[in-house]
């Protein structure tokens, strides 16, 4: 069984820090995609940024030049570190990795709970 677990979400003032984490664990063979994404209240999630086995990044243009996704492949974890927060950017913050269990297995798309982050004063 694979588990998503993130961390590091909280209150924060605008123009602050914080960084999230998220470690897969279980049943591991290979992750090839791991992302953030994020739903505020009333709004549809959308995706803040990804990155490959290979290190390629993606980013929503709303985060770009704020935000960096980075992973740790040895710890199957994923990190997003948030700067210069706005309160637009208050939501839940949800990882996903697409991953198999064994090298025979179909990639499979697993979620993490979500951790709430809010930019307030």
């Amino acid at each position: 069984q694979v588990q998503l677990v993130e961390s590091g979400g909280g209150l924060v003032q605008p123009g602050g820090s914080l960084r999230l984490s998220c470690a897969a664990s279980g049943r591991i063979f290979s992750i090839n995609v791991m992302g953030w994404l994020r739903q505020a209240p009333g709004k549809q999630r959308e995706l803040v940024a990804s990155i490959t086995s290979t290190g390629s990044t993606d980013y929503a243009d709303s985060v770009k030049g704020r935000f960096t996704i980075s992973r740790d492949s040895t710890k199957n974890t994923v990190y997003l570190q948030m700067n210069s927060l706005k309160p637009e950017d208050t939501a839940v913050y949800y990882c996903n990795a697409d991953l198999r269990v064994t090298n025979m297995a179909p990639p499979s798309r697993y979620w993490g709970q979500g951790t709430q982050v809010t930019v307030s004063e």
